[in-house]
This record gives C-alpha cells, structure tokens and sequence, in this order.
C-alpha cells in the first residue's frame, strides 16, 4: 500500500459525538454569562497589554466615545476582521474615538483542534507576536485566564465584539462590527454606524446586533481541554517500515484519483539525535492543530531496522498517532537518495510539500515552527477559504 493510501485518518464517529456533547456544555455555560445590558456603566479593569504595561478604563477617560472590542488570536472570524479594525482606527483618528482590543479567551481552555486556523494560541506572549507581526495600532489587552473577571463583566458573547461607549463611559452600542466576515458581501457597517451617530450627538439607531465567531472560551471550558487530552493518549501510534519506492512515493506526494490531495509536512529525525527530540513536540503540536483539514505530518525515523521497539518506545511517549515510518532497510544512504538527492543526511530534516510535489520549506536542521506553522495556514487557506 502506497504511503499515500495509508495516511487519511478521517475523525470516527465517537470523536464526533464527544465534539458534540462538549459543544453542549459549552453552550449551557455560555448562556449563564450575561452580557453587559445597554445604558451600564463599563466596568473598570486593569489588564496586561502587549506593551508590557498594565492599563485601565481611566486611561482612556479623555476620548468622546470608547470601543472595547473584543477578539483573540486564533479565531478565524476574528483573524478576517484585523485589517477592517485597523482601518477603523485610522479613519477615526482625531475623531475623538478610542479602539481597545481585548482577548477574553483563557490560553488554557484553548483546545489544540481549534487552532486549526491559526498560527499562534491567545496567551499573552503569542498575542505580543500577533501584535508585532500584524502591526496593530490599537492597545491589545488580556483579559482571558487569571484576568477573566474583566471579561465575564462585559459578558462577550463570541470574538469579535464591540461594546460603545459614550463620554459618560454609558453603553450605547453593543453587537458586531458588521454583517458578513467577508468583507465582500458586507452591506451594514453597524460599528461604523454607531460611531457616527455618537460622534454627531443622535441616539444609536440600532444599538444591539446579534455577533458571530468562536465562543469565548472561559476558564471552566479547561475541563474539556483535559478530555481532550485524555482522547489524544487514547489513539493508536502506528509505526511501518519504508524502503525506496515508498520514500519516492511519500516525496511526490500525489494522492489517489478518488481522494483530495494534502498538505504533507514530512520529517526525518532518529532516536539518538537530540535536536530531533527536542523539537518532536513542536511536531505533533502541528499535527493536532492541523490534521483537520488537508493536512497530514509524517515523521520518518532514520533508525536501522533492528531499533524498532526503541522507535516505538519513543513514539508511544509522545502519543504519536499520525503516520509514522521507519527505515527499512540497513543501506540508509540509498533511501536517502531515493527520498530528495538535495538532503546531505543530516537529522533532523523537514520537508513542507504540497499537492502537486513542490517543496514549500526544507529545513536540514531544527526547523521553525512558528515560519512553518504560518506557511501551512497560508497554503490551506489559499486551498480552501474559511
């Protein structure tokens, strides 16, 4: 059987119900979070901003209207939504409008399949990274985990959502930022909208929308990260010999005629090399994140034969249940040449390849996983837009 037979591992049938009967639970909560009701005071807070310094509701006690908006990191719908915040920050510099940014979600009830859209998590350093990397121009703020008690008093609903407030820090606007997460089938700009009205001194004519997105994932959603945990060292770790023609197989990557293509992030490490690993985690991080979608890691373990158990071992400890391979045969060089006569043979080595066979980052080394966690986003999307 050819590697790419053997490596779709479509989700069975008792994974499905568990999403579901957590998706359940996560719903009853989410109804016992109130949001903040129209005409309220906005609760003050003081909260960690990627700047390394702490800010509170006073800070902003200068500007006409205040946008406490909520979004995260890893929230696609929220990821759509960056560029149009930005804008709206810049169109209404000077305007006398604050934008506040604020990620309810604890990093710790983040379960890894939900970051399949993503290359960071929402704890407070990876939300530094986003800031930097996007090059926001509006103060991002934790409000998620330990700070949560800021979140659940403004009670958002799912990421992004605004709450307005006037001069006397009142709620005047409270919903979405607009109608469509596709900023080509937008019609009401229900933000913008409110902002004008304050700005003109006119009552908000549409106060309150309904939001789209992710849930918040307060801090009692950590429960269902530790089942999810529990499901991971559940699953089977399969481990099979390869020799030269599956090599070259696994290398052009072509799928069968009745089956979609995938995304293969292949990488070639050994028990006895300690760069391999100790990036290892990073690799099945990358393989629970991704797996999904069109998206498979395989790892390829440049052992001599006779070394299974100890590969197994290995495995095993790292509860490795995506495709997992072993040189089958003592001539290594030979697999090395049928595999990519570019590779030099050092460990680790990785390889992104996609569809078609075309090499998207190969690394002879430890690889970047932050460079090839993006790169992957990048080519999925591209693949198939959320």
């Amino acid at each position: 059987m050819s590697p790419s037979m053997k490596m779709n591992h479509p989700p069975t049938l008792s994974v499905f119900v568990s999403a579901c009967l957590l998706s359940v639970c996560i719903s009853s909560f989410a109804a016992e979070v109130k949001t903040l009701e129209l005409g309220a005071e906005a609760p003050d807070f003081n909260l960690p901003g990627v700047d390394g310094k702490m800010h509170s509701l006073s800070e902003y006690g200068e500007s006409p209207v205040l946008v406490l908006l909520f979004t995260c990191n890893h929230c696609p719908t929220a990821q759509n939504y960056e560029q149009r915040i930005m804008d709206l920050v810049s169109d209404y510099e000077g305007k006398g409008v604050q934008v506040v940014a604020i990620s309810p979600n604890d990093p710790e009830a983040v379960r890894l399949d939900e970051l399949g859209y993503t290359d960071l998590g929402d704890s407070l350093e990876d939300m530094k990274v986003r800031a930097e990397y996007m090059d926001y121009n509006f103060p991002y703020l934790m409000g998620g985990g330990e700070y949560e008690k800021t979140s659940l008093a403004y009670g958002p609903v799912a990421t992004p959502h605004a709450f307005v407030f006037d001069q006397d820090r009142v709620l005047r606007y409270c919903g979405r930022i607009d109608d469509a997460e596709r900023i080509q089938f937008v019609k009401e700009r229900d933000l913008r909208r409110a902002l004008d009205e304050l700005l003109a001194g006119k009552p908000v004519s549409v106060p309150k929308t309904k939001v789209f997105g992710c849930s918040t994932k307060w801090s009692s959603k950590r429960s269902g990260v530790d089942d999810y945990w529990k499901r991971i060292k559940s699953e089977e770790v399969p481990l099979e010999l390869v020799g030269a023609d599956e090599l070259k197989a696994l290398r052009a990557n072509r799928a069968p005629e009745d089956e979609e293509g995938k995304l293969r992030l292949i990488n070639f490490w050994a028990t006895w090399c300690g760069p391999c690993i100790t990036e290892f985690p990073d690799l099945m991080t990358i393989h629970r994140m991704y797996r999904n979608r069109e998206f498979e890691v395989v790892t390829v373990a440049a052992n001599y034969p006779d070394e299974e158990k100890q590969v197994m071992r290995f495995l095993k400890k790292q509860s490795a249940s995506n495709p997992n391979y072993l040189f089958g045969d003592r001539d290594k060089y030979a697999l090395i040449e049928a595999f990519d006569p570019k590779w030099g043979g050092a460990l680790p080595y990785t390889l992104l390849v996609d569809e078609e066979g075309d090499i998207l980052y190969r690394e002879q080394g430890p690889f970047d996983p932050l460079k090839v966690k993006r790169l992957i986003v990048e080519k999925l999307n591209e693949k198939n837009p959320w």
